[in-house]
């Protein structure tokens, strides 16, 4: 394991951006395709039932849409996939036996039901039946929603590292329940919560859009009955979304502690937590919770963070102090410190040095055996042997904690917005409303920043992990020359930014020629 100890530390930021950045702009084309697809199946269906040409239309403009953006988002993420293995080559040595699978799912079965169906789909409308056809068109949304399942098992297991073992032999984590990793916990609550996610972004298109049609007086039946399906879509999800977001919230609360406070900003923990609407975390630096008890200006909900993290109002929520210097569970468990836990990974990997050492030289099966032993007892704690001081493994507090007031503010903002859309649809004649379309207009945008302020809380919450305790990222990255990492940086940006101006230009295009109702 020495050689994991001689990264480059300018190698792994570059690495780190790189893959934030593929990351990013992949995320800005995965939401709209999951929300465009129950969409355009919920139209088809209503075309279906009633025989009306206008819902095939309607449907046909919709699934216009969700074509040109789910090309874009194929190509970002089959680049995603490959930096595993070329930026980050000593985390897939190590993990790739676990952490390959839900990978490999994805790409031979997600994907090829999604190409399969998404041809007869687009070309089949007057070569299948209407039942059949009907059918492609919600297997093309669920093949998507299952590729979105494996990718989100793989990360989910990142976070929370369940269903492996290592073995020393081959210094590799194997599988050992493939069940056990496929329904984690976390997998179950993260892909629930990310599902509804995107049918709320792709919703707020639809009402978006829609409005942009009232506004230019075009298309009004049009506009007035995809707002509307987009809305009612939009306020169910979001009631979902709502729960989906307390479970979130309890098992990150068992799972990542450390993450939770971080969102929170709660250095010094306890019971009877309140729920911190805004306090006064400079955005700018990392806040001195060392000793701080909580931040300045706090504004809180009382006893409501207690009730998310333990279904308790006077339940037990640690802070960022209590987590560093260990503290004991509400049901007597007690969490080694931070010092004890960087003890026992440094014996960890120093059992594992000696293993491979004696197995070499043929030392007795006797000895081995012990060494064997010692290393399962302490690789819970693995990846603090690698732990420096105690600045490391807390994350950044702002970007975690505003990241995650802008996915849950918007979140309300949306319900509003869903809520106006079905009352003056109603009650008002809409197409006067101009207020209300600009609003909706601006709420698309609006909706991007939200779903990525969500994955912003997930990722820079768990850091420095790679693997939740496990391998810390530093430790995960290949041995790469920084320079070769920043020039396919710069390489990306320029296409992933030239990608994304064609496709906002093609579907303004479309959305500019219309649904082509008269056809």
């Amino acid at each position: 394991m020495t050689n994991l100890l001689s990264i480059d530390l300018t190698m792994v930021d570059w690495a780190r951006a790189q893959f934030a950045l593929t990351a990013i702009y992949h995320w800005l084309f995965v939401p709209l395709t999951l929300g465009l697809a129950v969409v355009m199946g919920i139209m088809e269906t209503l075309y279906y039932r009633t025989g009306s040409k206008f819902w095939k239309q309607t449907t046909k403009f919709w699934q216009r849409l969700f074509g040109i953006n789910f090309a874009m988002g194929v190509a970002t993420g089959i680049i995603l996939e490959f930096e595993f293995g070329t930026n980050w080559s000593n985390y897939s040595y190590l993990v790739g036996d676990v952490f390959g699978a839900p990978l490999a799912i994805e790409g031979i079965v997600a994907f090829f039901m999604e190409s399969t169906f998404v041809a007869v789909m687009f070309f089949g409308w007057n070569k299948v039946s209407k039942g059949f056809h009907l059918a492609s068109t919600w297997l093309t949304g669920l093949g998507a929603t299952i590729s979105a399942w494996w990718i989100l098992v793989a990360n989910s297991w990142m976070q929370y590292p369940v269903g492996q073992q290592f073995n020393p032999d081959t210094v590799r984590n194997e599988m050992t329940s493939f069940l056990d990793v496929a329904l984690s916990p976390v997998a179950v609550d993260k892909f629930i919560h990310t599902v509804l996610s995107t049918w709320v972004l792709g919703a707020v298109f639809v009402v978006g859009v829609s409005s942009w049609y009232l506004l230019k007086k075009r298309d009004v039946e049009f506009a007035t009955r995809s707002m509307k399906v987009g809305a009612i879509f939009g306020l169910v999800a979001s009631g979902l979304l709502m729960l989906s977001g307390h479970h979130s919230a309890y098992t990150v609360a068992q799972t990542q502690p450390m993450k939770l406070a971080a969102m929170e900003g709660l250095y010094q923990g306890g019971t009877d937590q309140g729920l911190t609407i805004i306090s006064g975390i400079n955005p700018f630096q990392q806040p001195d919770y060392e000793n701080e008890d909580e931040p300045p200006m706090k504004l809180a909900i009382p006893y409501a963070l207690s009730f998310l993290a333990t279904n308790d109002i006077h339940g037990q929520v640690p802070g960022v102090r209590d987590i560093l210097d260990g503290y004991t569970r509400a049901d007597g468990t007690v969490e080694p410190s931070l010092e004890e836990k960087m003890e026992r990974g440094r014996c960890a990997i120093t059992a594992l040095q000696e293993y491979r050492r004696a197995k070499q030289e043929g030392i007795t099966e006797e000895y081995l055996a012990e060494l064997r032993t010692e290393i399962q007892a302490n690789m819970p704690y693995f990846g603090y042997g690698y732990i420096k001081d105690r600045s490391q493994v807390v994350p950044y507090i702002p970007v975690c904690f505003y990241a995650f007031r802008i996915m849950v503010g918007g979140g309300c903002l949306f319900i509003l917005l869903f809520a106006l859309a079905l009352f003056f649809l109603y009650k008002k004649n809409i197409s006067d409303l101009r207020w209300f379309h600009w609003a909706a207009l601006l709420c698309i945008p609006v909706a991007y920043i939200v779903s990525e302020s969500g994955w912003l809380v997930a990722e820079f919450g768990r850091q420095p992990w790679t693997i939740q305790d496990m391998l810390p990222t530093w430790v995960g990255v290949s041995q790469l020359g920084s320079s070769t990492v920043m020039t396919t940086f710069f390489l990306f940006l320029v296409l992933f930014t030239t990608m994304l101006a064609i496709e906002i230009r093609i579907m303004c295009r479309a959305i500019k020629r219309g649904p082509a109702l008269d056809e």
